[in-house]
């Protein structure tokens, strides 16, 4: 029998225009803290994004979703956030935030492989 994992995640959330509410989800962020595993990858689906907001910029969106993916990989030269610890990036990662890109709450479940139940959760709410 395989062993079970808790993990926390949330989805990366992209509201083009504030005033009217509309959201479309462009990544996850899954933390699992006994398997030391944490990663955010995000996929815009740019026509979509046009849709909603024509005069979006979306090499700015494209940034922005970086940031996410680098500071939990870790990446030192994405920001200095991204050289803390990685419950210390989750919750970053996770927090309250009034801007076009931030996170959902955060959801739980158990796995035993928490790359692949991301890879799940990538297909099922974003792509």
């Amino acid at each position: 029998m395989l062993a079970r994992h808790s993990y926390d995640y949330a989805l990366i959330k992209f509201t083009p225009r504030l005033e009217r509410g509309e959201t479309m989800n462009v990544g996850v962020v899954l933390y699992c803290r006994t398997k030391r595993f944490l990663a955010a990858p995000t996929y815009l689906d740019e026509h979509k994004a046009r849709v909603i907001d024509p005069t979006c910029d979306l090499r700015d969106i494209h940034a922005q979703l970086a940031l996410f993916s680098a500071v939990a990989t870790g990446d030192a030269h994405a920001a200095p956030i991204a050289l803390l610890p990685q419950p210390e990036r989750f919750h970053w990662l996770v927090a309250p935030r009034s801007t076009i890109i931030y996170a959902s709450s955060v959801h739980c479940g158990v796995t035993d492989d928490p790359a692949h139940q991301l890879r799940l959760l990538m297909d099922r709410l974003v792509k």
